[in-house]
Parts: structure tokens; C-alpha cells; sequence
């Protein structure tokens, strides 16, 4: 299911941390001047495993990233980023998927390309694969 919110700003949210030492996410992080990468994810997920070196990846050519997690437990967030590699700035822990719903995306993974005013420019559902990764920095280029 697409989200409706293509071209319009982020839905307001402040979410806590989704594990210690990680920033929690505020949709004011995402209006700072340069567009980023938004993942929804969450470590129960097959699929998102799949996606984390790709995210790794793009994380390696700049992309900067924050995500979402979705309904999971900090020490289950924590060993999933151990596991398969963290390339998030910040993680939001979304615990009744309230933010998840309000920015349109009904599963995951689930990404969102977010221009530097915070304004939602593309939305990728379902895991970033390789032969995707140049449709998302063609995204980001054009949300500069």
C-alpha cells in the first residue's frame, strides 16, 4: 500500500530511543538541510535482515540514514544491529506502530526518501535490494 504523504511534510512525531547509546527520532531530525534516508524496520523481520547490507551500503556512499522501529524490544534491536550492521543515525522505537501508520507504510521493511525540509519525496516499500539502490540515490539527488 502506497502512502499518501508523497509531497507533503512528515506527520509530527518525537519518539524515545530505541536502545541506549542510540538517539531517539523527532520528525524535526528530518528537516535539518539534507535529505536522508527513513527506515522502518524492525529486528523480528526477515526481509529487513536481507536489507541491512544494502543499507550498510548506501550508508558507505553518504546516505544518512535514521529509522523506525517497529513494536520490538531494545536488547532485540540492540543484537540485530550487532548481527547484521548499523548504519542508522537515529532510532525512534514506534511501540504501537502509531508513527508507522501515520506516515502511510502498512508493513515492513518500509523506506522514505525525506528532503531537507522535511518533506516526503519517495517512498520504497518492502526491502532495498541491490538493483534498487540506484532508483534511492537518484531519489536523494533529486530531493536536494
Amino acid at each position: 500500500i502506497r502512502s499518501r504523504l508523497a509531497g507533503k511534510p512528515v506527520p509530527e512525531f518525537a519518539l524515545p530511543p530505541a536502545l541506549p547509546g542510540k538517539p531517539g527520532l523527532a520528525s524535526a531530525d528530518l528537516a535539518k538541510g539534507q535529505p536522508r534516508l527513513l527506515n522502518v524496520f524492525a529486528s523480528w523481520c526477515v526481509p529487513c535482515i536481507a536489507e541491512a547490507g544494502v543499507l550498510k551500503q548506501l550508508q558507505g556512499r553518504g546516505v544518512a540514514i535514521d529509522a523506525i522501529a517497529i513494536r520490538d524490544r531494545p536488547v532485540d534491536v540492540a543484537e540485530f544491529l550487532a548481527r547484521h550492521g548499523d548504519p542508522f543515525d537515529r532510532i525512534g522505537s514506534d511501540d504501537n506502530s502509531r508513527v508507522q501508520l501515520a506516515l502511510g507504510s502498512s508493513g515492513v521493511p518500509e523506506s522514505f526518501v525525506i528532503d531537507g525540509r522535511g518533506m516526503i519525496r519517495y517512498q520504497h516499500v518492502g526491502a532495498i535490494e541491490p538493483a534498487d539502490v540506484p532508483v534511492i540515490l537518484a531519489q536523494l539527488e533529486d530531493a536536494k
